[in-house]
Order: C-alpha cells, then sequence, then structure tokens
C-alpha cells in the first residue's frame, strides 16, 4: 500500500527538482568557500585496480542470470576519486559532509537475444551514463545521502534520485558497508527500461506498455577484505525491489532483481 501510494502521488518530480536545485545551490555555495580555502589533494592517494564478475538475476523475462567480467578502479585523493562505475570530484568536504558532482553508469540492460518468446523481437535496453550532484552527512551512527542525477547518454533524458543510509563496520583487514535505501525514476527513464512502444507492440505482438515514474526500494552489503600490502578482495549484494510501474511490464518476469558481484584488486 504504501509503495502504492507513493507511486500515485504527483509530487514526486517536484521533490526531484527541488532536491536538485538544494545541491546546486549548496554546492554553488561552498564552491564559493572552497576558492578560498581549496582541498588539498593527498599526494600519498593510492590506486587499486582490478578485475570482477558481476551476476545478475535480471526482473526481465530472459533466459539465464546474466554474468559479465568488468574492469575495477579505486582511487580517493581528496578532490577527485573513482568508485567502481561512478566517477566525480568533490565541490566540498570535510570530517562530517561532502558535496560531490559525478558521473556513472546506471539501469538495468535489456538484450533481446536473451529474451523468451516474442521478447526477443524488442529493442535493446542499454546502460545510461547519467551526470549529477550528491550530499553525504556522516553520523556516529552512520551516513545519510541524497542523489540527484539526469540521463545524458540521450537513452531515456530522464532524471532519478535516490536517498540512502549507509553504516560501516571495520575489524582488523575486513571493512562492510550495509545500506538501505529509495530510488527515483521520471516517466522518461522508467519508461525507457521498462515500457513497450506500439511500434515494438505491432512488430513482436508484446503488450505495449507505458511505465510510469517509480519509487523503489533497495537494500546493498558491500565488504573489502585486504590480503596483503598489494591485494584485496571485494564483493557486493544488492537486492531491489520493483513497484507496481514496473513490475507490470509486460517485459518483467520477477519482482526483485539480485545482484552479486566478487572481485580482485591490486593496491599500487
Amino acid at each position: 500500500m504504501l509503495l502504492s501510494s507513493l507511486q500515485r502521488t504527483t509530487h514526486i518530480p517536484m521533490i526531484y527538482h527541488r532536491t536538485l536545485l538544494a545541491l546546486v545551490a549548496i554546492g554553488c555555495s561552498h564552491t564559493v568557500m572552497a576558492e578560498t580555502k581549496p582541498l588539498t589533494a593527498d599526494p600519498e592517494a593510492k590506486l587499486s585496480v582490478g578485475i570482477n564478475a558481476v551476476m545478475t538475476r535480471s526482473v526481465y523475462d530472459t533466459k539465464d542470470t546474466q554474468v559479465h567480467i568488468l574492469p575495477s578502479l579505486f582511487y580517493d585523493n581528496n578532490r577527485v576519486y573513482a568508485r567502481g562505475n561512478q566517477i566525480g570530484a568533490y565541490l566540498t568536504k570535510d570530517n562530517n559532509k561532502r558535496i560531490s558532482a559525478y558521473a556513472q553508469l546506471n539501469g538495468t540492460p535489456f538484450n533481446p537475444d536473451d529474451a523468451k518468446g516474442n521478447l526477443a523481437q524488442l529493442d535493446e535496453r542499454k546502460r545510461s551514463i547519467v551526470v549529477g550532484a550528491e550530499y553525504l552527512h556522516t553520523t556516529p551512527i552512520g551516513g545519510f545521502r541524497i542523489q540527484a542525477a539526469h540521463d545524458v547518454s540521450g537513452n531515456s533524458d530522464g532524471n532519478m534520485g535516490r536517498i540512502n543510509y549507509v553504516a560501516k563496520y571495520s575489524r582488523d583487514n575486513f571493512t562492510a558497508y550495509p545500506s538501505v535505501g529509495f530510488e527515483w525514476y521520471d516517466k522518461n527513464y522508467s519508461n525507457y527500461y521498462y515500457g513497450v512502444s506500439e511500434q515494438e507492440a505491432k512488430r513482436s505482438g508484446v503488450d505495449a506498455y507505458q511505465a510510469k515514474q517509480s519509487f523503489r526500494p533497495y537494500v546493498n552489503l558491500s565488504a573489502r577484505y585486504e590480503i596483503n600490502e598489494h591485494f584485496a578482495g571485494f564483493a557486493n549484494q544488492s537486492f531491489t525491489y520493483l513497484p507496481d510501474a514496473q513490475y507490470d511490464s509486460p517485459m518483467v518476469k520477477n519482482r526483485t532483481e539480485a545482484k552479486t558481484t566478487i572481485g580482485l584488486l591490486y593496491n599500487f
């Protein structure tokens, strides 16, 4: 009931725009402050590169679990950073808050070659490149993050937002980051990944579908273990629950998307 009511509300787009404007305003004000006191780059920042396997149980009606082998890059020198598929730059940063601008890959790709039945005649849905702003506030009980971004790849020309809570647990060489939150996608973004156009419907026989804006919860757990001075292993597990706006699509079979990542890093 809660998800359905959130999905039907007409105020989410306004929330997104207000959030984005707030982030931009805060970022601009702190950028002015940063001009008088610029962030100092960490000369001892370490670069980590590696490879990881990503296994996805897609929400789409596809044949098998999808497995992709991807490179990994981690770096943070207090001015710019790279974390997995996200790169960014800090606008301001101190002990308990930071504001950054970033770009990253996003979206749930759909490959017709992996689809079942008439879905194999639909168009491909590709990953999108989104550019946005992020505000993170850390407290003794964890961090609270707000993100707002826009698809600049030309796939959907849509917008997205994310609010989450992340905690940190460390012991010896092991560090874990559990998090929970919500993602919002506007109708353009949702319709690109879950909608079926009239042209696709005529060609494939699949029912046409117009996806609306969506508001969906997720949980995530990331962990890293330092094996020795140069090598580290990492893993990530996430679960995302689809609201009716996406689950009602004829492309979708599963209500929950599960993604598992396992990788190995080399620390320079």
